[in-house]
């Protein structure tokens, strides 16, 4: 695939050699979300420094290490028709990132005077070591984002979770993944009987007055400010609160297709796009992942692409503080022309 669609398309799924996706909670149908372009030629993304067209590559520089992201694995309870990062029951290319390798990493993030800390997956609540991380996080002063699907791995740990929002509040945010408004669309995506477990963990988080976001998607077509709409109104019905008007507690993500044609980003686009660097999400994170058949953590660029080697940049935190070339189609796509971050 990748030789067929360009230089970093399906690294995902030569990371392993298999379609990690394949699992019985999967959904049966094609993703209800899609990428209307045509397919990504071969010459796009190839270069760290060119573009196909011989233009400069932009690159970011980082600014400020504001968000360092821990992903807690690649396990999850569910296999979305199109997650980036191939989760599902079966898929641990990310291996569970025990809390004593995420120690060092911590400890440098605290000399680096890092605001935040992101958990991401797979779920993080699979991994057996994620609430010692949680409360070790939290414990140094760091606010803590967590990524969840809200379901079962989540209401395990109903009792702890209480104490942490009992002693740390605020600093604690849960951002839950509500693909649509409609239970019809968020189960074309992830599958069948996922939408009540969902929409009952978010009663239950509002209930209890956790900080709450939600992390939600557009169908082809779909308004946003349509789509903030609906979500709002489904929010009232439940008794969810969360402000679907704000940009913070309701995120709505761009899609993203590696195998999808997209614009380079060269360095004449800051100025043509009215953008700076500072504005991509590299330029103030970096995710520690630590990949099936390596020795330990390492430090990737950006929450999106934990497999390619273009975007391993090293051991430590200080190691990946170097610029990152615009070198994949998801930099183009959901960073730069999408405007997204996943940092709160």
């Amino acid at each position: 695939m990748a030789e067929e669609v360009g230089g970093h398309a399906g690294e995902a799924a030569a990371a392993d050699g298999v379609s990690r996706s394949a699992s019985r909670t999967a959904p049966a149908g094609p993703s209800p979300f899609r990428v209307e372009a045509d397919t990504l030629p071969v010459a796009k993304f190839a270069d760290p420094n060119w573009t196909a067209a011989g233009e400069p590559r932009a690159s970011v520089p980082l600014v400020r290490l504001e968000t360092v992201w821990l992903n807690t694995g690649t396990l999850c309870n569910l296999a979305c028709a199109s997650c980036y990062i191939e989760s599902s029951p079966t898929n641990d290319a990310l291996v569970y990132l025990t809390h004593a390798a995420a120690v060092p990493f911590l400890d440098e993030a605290e000399s680096l005077a890092t605001r935040e800390i992101g958990f991401t997956g797979g779920e993080p609540f699979m991994n057996p070591d994620f609430l010692p991380l949680l409360e070790d996080t939290l414990e140094r002063g760091f606010a803590a984002l967590v990524l969840s699907n809200a379901m079962k791995p989540m209401r395990r740990h109903e009792a702890a979770l209480l104490a942490l929002r009992e002693e740390y509040a605020e600093k604690l945010v849960l951002r839950i993944s509500l693909d649509h408004h409609t239970q019809a669309v968020h189960e074309g995506e992830r599958g069948p009987r996922s939408w009540a477990p969902a929409m009952q963990g978010l009663r239950w988080l509002s209930d209890h007055g956790f900080a709450l976001a939600v992390a939600g998607r557009m169908v082809p077509g779909e308004d946003e400010r349509a789509a903030r709409e609906h979500y709002a109104a489904l929010f009232a019905r439940e008794g969810i609160a969360v402000d679907a008007h704000d940009p913070a507690r309701l995120v709505l993500f761009p899609e993203m297709d590696a195998a999808k044609d997209i614009a380079e980003i060269t360095t004449g686009c800051w100025s043509i796009l009215g953008k700076s660097p500072a504005d991509v999400m590299c330029a103030t994170s970096r995710m520690v992942v630590h990949r099936k058949g390596e020795p330990r953590p390492r430090v990737a660029a950006c929450t999106l692409i934990p497999y390619h080697h273009d975007f391993d940049l090293g051991d430590t935190l200080a190691e990946a503080a170097g610029e990152v070339a615009l070198n994949h189609p998801h930099c183009a796509r959901f960073c730069v022309l999408g405007g997204a971050s996943c940092s709160a």
